[in-house]
């Protein structure tokens, strides 16, 4: 009787499996990337032979579809950012299955299976430390850029995909002008197979994206500016370092270099983390644009003012800053990649960003592409730990010149955390530059006067006269838990990264650890 019972349950476990991989029919006309693809019955059928291949085995296919919705979100993120069809996601697991370190007979290697030359062509690294080709950001990066450079000369999302199999010029050789600028195309069996080929992963997978990974896993990010190691941001993390290691294969020594920013994968239980519309890189990476602190000193998030449709802020004209048009760089390097960006010479973007000849922009980061402001849509700032004078200029929009010019202040060392900066009104000759209890220090007892300093023509004099009480400050004390970042702790609790750093004595090159006590002041 139990012998029958359990051939019982395993057959009912088979057709429920089946069920579950019930094998989805590839219909005679298929939108991708916002055109039309007509399939007579003869590429209809050979497309559905490839669907039907890819669910003969719905463990296998299991296997796949896990690792599929792991990663997708990230890659579809990723895209988009770039001006990339979404469509593009399903490229990704016909080139690799989502296998980070699977390599081809022709040596491509990675998710999107690029060779070491063209990796380094579309700004990845690849060397004995690192391999970008293996991390799932840096990756699709390359692949966005691949496919926009080819969709450029092919202006055919179609032949730019079939492009990715032949290289640009074999494309352009094979097809020439007659599917340029079309929107309609009619598949058959002289079809390129590489095409065929991804509409049936296209068939195969749309309708199961979005769901949740079998046993519950996410996919989390975390972008570290090195140099440290795997090691070091698995404690962080509250990870094992063979985690890290194992889902982070880019990083072949587990070293994490400081020339640019790279983000870190890790797998836990439970929610996805809430992210904003444009968390390209915003949740975790210290950019130019920090929550301001107001005149009163208790910390806002007003500005940056940010406006438009922020799901193509990598796109110009979508988006506002401050009033002003605005994009935010899609990666980090010099600002001719900004200029490739937005189709703005670089020579104006410098101009209108304040930008020294040589200075670097910072992916994530948005940058003006119109002029700045004269002044700024609020009286005053007060001065936070480390701030310059370009990064205040930024936050408000305001021409860097126009700043240094209202507040008779020309160099970033004359800056000190508490000053209070002048942003529409001009201060003059004989007027003291205001000096506060910045929010990053304690406040005295409120029974007892509080100094205030002034600064004449660049010296520092103490003015005993008691203004205005400082409210008491109270303290909050935070546990720092697996997956928290200084921004994400900053953002729960209203107050600045910079202010969290001085509270608890964080330097730039200091990680979190799980079960970390941290002081916030409020």
């Amino acid at each position: 009787m139990k012998k029958q019972l359990f051939y019982n349950l395993i057959f009912l476990g088979f057709i429920a499996s089946v069920a579950s991989a019930q094998v989805p029919e590839v219909p005679s006309v298929i939108n991708f990337a916002d055109m039309t693809l007509r399939l007579n019955e003869q590429a209809r059928r050979e497309i559905q032979a490839d669907v039907n291949a890819l669910y003969r085995s719905p463990n296998y296919f299991q296997i796949k579809l896990d690792r599929v919705n792991l990663y997708m979100p990230v890659v579809e993120r990723v895209l988009v950012e770039y001006g990339v069809p979404a469509d593009m996601k399903y490229l990704v697991i016909q080139e690799s299955s989502l296998i980070s370190d699977a390599v081809s007979t022709s040596n491509a290697v990675g998710f999107w299976q690029f060779k070491k030359g063209t990796a380094e062509e579309v700004f990845m690294r690849v060397d004995n430390e690192v391999d970008e080709r293996k991390n799932i950001v840096s990756s699709t990066r390359g692949a966005a850029e691949y496919l926009k450079k080819h969709q450029r000369y092919l202006d055919n999302w179609a032949i730019a995909l079939i492009s990715y199999q032949m290289g640009l010029g074999g494309a352009r050789g094979h097809f020439g002008d007659q599917y340029k600028g079309k929107r309609t195309m009619d598949i058959d069996r002289n079809s390129h197979w590489y095409l065929k080929k991804f509409l049936a992963h296209k068939v195969a997978f749309e309708g199961k994206l979005g769901q949740l990974v079998s046993n519950g896993d996410y996919l989390h990010e975390y972008a570290v500016k090195g140099p440290t190691t795997l090691a070091a941001v698995a404690k962080t993390l509250g990870v094992s370092e063979n985690h890290l290691r194992e889902q982070n294969k880019w990083a072949t020594t587990g070293q994490i270099p400081a020339d640019k920013v790279y983000t870190v994968c890790y797998i836990q239980k439970g929610a996805a983390p809430a992210r904003p519309a444009i968390a390209a890189y915003e949740p975790k990476v210290e950019s130019a644009y920090k929550p301001a602190a107001g005149a009163s000193g208790q910390n806002t998030n007003a500005f940056p003012k940010v406006t438009g449709n922020t799901s193509k802020a990598t796109q110009p004209g979508h988006v506002q800053v401050n009033g002003i048009q605005a994009v935010m760089a899609s990666r980090s390097g010099d600002v001719e990649l900004l200029s490739d960006q937005t189709d703005i010479k670089s020579r104006k973007l410098r101009r209108v960003n304040d930008l020294k000849r040589n200075e670097p922009i910072v992916g994530g980061t948005y940058y003006y592409t119109k002029r700045k402001k004269a002044k700024a849509a609020v009286a005053e700032h007060i001065v936070q730990q480390g701030e310059s004078l370009w990064k205040i200029a930024q936050l408000y929009g305001i021409r860097l010149h126009s700043l240094k010019a209202k507040n008779r202040i020309y160099k970033d060392e004359d800056l000190r955390p508490g000053m209070v900066i002048k942003l529409q009104d001009y201060r003059s000759r004989n007027e003291a530059v205001k000096v506060v209890s910045p929010p990053s220090q304690q406040a005295p007892e409120t029974s007892k006067p509080v100094q205030v300093a002034e600064v004449r023509s660049g010296t520092q004099r103490t003015n005993a006269e008691s203004p205005a009480p400082v409210a008491s400050v109270q303290n909050i004390e935070h546990v720092v838990q697996p997956g928290d970042t200084l921004y994400a702790i900053s953002r729960k609790h209203g107050v600045s990264v910079d202010q969290l750093r001085v509270w608890n004595n964080i330097d730039a090159n200091n990680l979190l650890k799980v079960g970390q006590k941290l002081i916030i002041k409020k």
